[in-house]
């Protein structure tokens, strides 16, 4: 993975003095991981949370519980929700989620494995995209966040 996006993401964020926030699910830490690898990150990363289990997405970020119900843990409804939380909860300018289904197991029909929701938040626009990904577990956590990375660039402008 190039850290040219993380060195890009760095950049806008110092200029235009904003902060961000991560929580993930299934990547388990390795969003906040790899863009803290960029130097001088705490000018601009605060903090990540890992919401592995619903129980800390509802208590920590604020997901509610019909959200978890109707929609799931792996919906484009609570990416949003845990974007939002995470930005308010460790007071950023700027949220971002991953939440999915890395394998190998769990998968359905209807969600099967490979399939991962990244939101994003900024108190006035909010972002959410489906990706379907292919691979090992280790493959689509990597693939999960390099494609964030891309977004989270996209969004930053």
């Amino acid at each position: 993975m190039s850290k040219r996006a993380e060195m890009e993401i760095a950049r806008k964020l110092m200029k235009k003095r904003l902060t961000l926030a991560v929580a993930e699910s299934c990547t388990g830490g390795l969003l906040s991981s790899t863009l803290t690898d960029v130097p001088g990150s705490s000018k601009w990363f605060k903090g990540g949370v890992v919401a592995y289990t619903n129980e800390v997405k509802k208590r920590i970020l604020g997901v509610k519980t019909a959200t978890l119900r109707k929609y799931g843990a792996v919906s484009e409804e609570t990416a949003i929700e845990i974007a939002k939380g995470v930005r308010k909860k460790l007071k950023t300018d700027i949220g971002i989620s991953i939440t999915g289904l890395a394998g190998p197991g769990g998968g359905t029909k209807k969600t099967p494995v490979g399939t991962i929701f990244v939101g994003v938040d900024d108190g006035k626009e909010t972002l959410v995209r489906r990706l379907e990904l292919k691979g090992s577990r280790v493959k689509i956590k990597r693939d999960a966040v390099g494609l964030a990375i891309k977004i989270l660039q996209k969004f930053i402008k």
